[in-house]
């Protein structure tokens, strides 16, 4: 794990990081901010043409989370690796009811980032490193139009604590975000319904919705040693939504 200093508090300068669904949203915040601060930061797109558009400053490859071949190839190129983000994520509103399309937002959602940290977990254990994985608010309730969304980040926050006990020994500190409702192409439908997102506006005491900005912030936080002895927390970042 890096060192921090007054100068740079997060530690992260030339510190390894791999951001799953990191060309866009969320995941892309993150990256960005890592790289801000001094890391060097490899992301991952679903398609080619997502990786492309991620432009300069970050290292972006595509990759299929649900090909288990390709997911143990892109790990085993890393010569290193201090942090993992896991922050790829599909959503399928209406459809998942249908179990293949419910299976499918699993076996990404869940699946794919049980994957990543079985493989990334030697390399973050001799980096004495950290792994954050991406919660929600839909960890918490339900969400009748989203079953297997809800199912996976449900299951997200217990494989957080989990992997935080199991890893432990090896100096890996596992912990997760969940955040609120944030402007990103995930939420584009819900933010053009004006009385869906005046629901949601009303309940969060902040009275706005979250940026992908406000979510990297948080990383660097539990990726730093200043939070050193943080491990196994899911930390809302909701501006209040969950306390309403």
């Amino acid at each position: 794990m890096s060192t921090s200093s007054s100068a740079d508090p997060f530690g992260l300068a030339g510190a390894a990081v791999l951001v799953t669904g990191g060309t866009s949203g969320i995941g892309l915040a993150i990256a960005r901010a890592f790289a801000a601060h001094g890391a060097n930061v490899t992301v991952t797109g679903a398609t080619e043409a997502e990786a492309l558009a991620v432009g300069p400053g970050l290292t972006a490859l595509p990759l299929d989370l649900r090909d288990r071949d390709a997911t143990a190839q892109l790990v085993a190129t890393l010569p290193r690796l201090n942090h993992l983000i896991n922050a790829a994520g599909i959503i399928r509103r209406g459809a998942e009811h249908d179990p293949e399309v419910f299976d499918q937002v699993i076996d990404i959602n869940l699946s794919g980032t049980m994957r990543m940290c079985t493989l990334a977990r030697p390399l973050l254990a001799a980096a004495k490193g950290s792994i954050i994985n991406m919660a929600s608010m839909l960890s918490f309730f339900g969400g009748g139009l989203v079953p297997g969304y809800a199912a996976s980040k449900g299951g997200i926050a217990q494989l957080t604590k989990s992997l935080a006990i199991a890893y432990a020994g090896d100096g890996i500190r596992v912990n997760a975000l969940a955040p609120g409702w944030i402007a990103t192409p995930l939420t584009q439908g819900l933010r053009d319904d004006p009385a869906r997102s005046a629901t949601i506006l009303a309940r969060t005491p902040m009275g706005r919705w979250g940026t992908p900005e406000d979510i990297a912030g948080p990383a660097l936080f539990l990726a730093s040693p200043l939070a050193g002895f943080v491990t196994g927390a899911v930390l809302t970042v909701d501006g209040g939504y969950l306390v309403t």
